[in-house]
């Protein structure tokens, strides 16, 4: 029992020793590793903040107006260095071009090629389908179904008889997660979560949230709508969009009628 006891004692004087002789003096300093830095975008730069007074700092007695000067801020925020170029719209055009070409490569409709639409990981398991962009688009020497895939998003110009994108169908979807309205107590799933206070009775009827959603039509055309419904899950939070990105030629003719000057 005496050995015991001396063990134990130069145990404990071991790890108090171990603590004390640390870096940290026993402090709890979070885990070690590189400090977390904002990402600069590319081709943005950082508008610092700053501060303005706005309103007038004397009284105009002509006008008739009291000195009201106020003090406005404006936090720091990224902005595009340079406006966007033909040249990078363009390569946004295409890229929209050929993930069109890729669906539809995929698409039963079209031979339903697995390769170009990934839908398992290494090891077979099924996975949120995504495009393949590892594998190229054949432009050349496609064969029968590869060659209905691609020409379906070309049409021929009743004018000059050339063939040319489609624009009806250059239609581009995306999807917004609203944080904001997920992270809302009042939204949550759960009654029990949305107000800690016991003493206050919590509904337990589902709350109602409204989302954006669109989807095409069987004519190609791009429907809106703006669905309210009670919460299922974190889906509902997600809101849809699909915007039409060719871009409009005739914009200057169209809202200046001396443009042809």
């Amino acid at each position: 029992m005496v050995v015991c006891a001396a063990l134990t004692a130069g145990s404990l004087f071991v790890s108090c020793m171990g603590m004390k002789g640390g870096g940290s003096g026993g402090e709890v300093t979070g885990v070690g590793g590189s400090s977390l830095s904002e990402p600069v975008p590319y081709g943005m730069v950082l508008i610092d903040r700053g501060s303005i007074t706005m309103g007038p700092s004397k009284d105009d007695s002509v006008a008739g107006v009291k000195a009201d000067p106020k003090g406005i801020s404006v936090d720091a925020f990224w902005m595009d260095e340079t406006e966007i170029t033909n040249s990078k719209y363009k390569q946004f055009v295409f890229w929209v071009r050929d993930s069109i070409i890729r669906e539809r490569l995929a698409d039963p409709a079209y031979g339903g090629n697995e390769i170009f639409k990934i839908e398992e990981d290494k090891e077979g398991n099924p996975v949120k389908p995504y495009l393949n962009w590892n594998k190229p688009i054949p432009w050349r020497n496609p064969n029968e179904d590869e060659a209905r895939a691609i020409e379906s998003l070309y049409r021929t110009n009743p004018i000059t008889g050339q063939r040319e994108l489609d624009p009806v169908q250059l239609n581009y979807r995306y999807e917004v997660y609203n944080h904001t309205a997920a992270a809302k107590r009042e939204n949550r799933l759960d009654p029990a979560r949305r107000i800690y206070n016991t003493d206050i009775p919590v509904s337990t009827e589902l709350p109602v949230i409204s989302k954006d959603t669109a989807y095409l039509s069987e004519d190609g055309e791009i429907i809106r709508e703006t669905v309210s419904r009670p919460l299922t899950g974190d889906y509902d939070f997600l809101n849809t969009y699909i915007v039409n990105v060719y871009p409009d030629t005739t914009a200057w003719i169209n809202d200046f009628e001396n443009a042809y000057n």
